[in-house]
């Protein structure tokens, strides 16, 4: 079962880092590659919360005593990305 937990984790690790990768890369562009990237980082975000759910189930159907380990994790998961969907617009309208 905490397989699966860990294959999430290496997917939600992945696209996060696309994620900060690309967000880094929209100030400096415009016009419709500026949009498409955009829209590619928020397909991407809801990507990450479908993650994050997932992993929030598998973690429901892990053992009581390895529990408290899954869920520290995903915290911590959950704070990344709340950072970044925080940090995203502000981004969009500091031009």
């Amino acid at each position: 079962m905490s397989s699966d937990f860990e294959a999430y984790e290496l997917d939600f690790g992945t696209i996060t880092a696309e994620v900060t990768n690309k967000i880094g890369r929209i100030p400096k562009l415009s016009g419709e590659e500026k949009t498409q990237l955009v829209l590619n980082v928020d397909k991407q975000l809801e990507e990450v919360r479908e993650l994050l759910e997932q992993m929030d189930l598998e973690v429901r159907e892990i053992p009581i005593q390895s529990r408290p380990m899954y869920n520290s994790r995903l915290k911590s998961y959950k704070g990344e990305i709340e950072k970044l969907e925080k940090d995203f617009p502000m981004l969009l309208t500091n031009k």
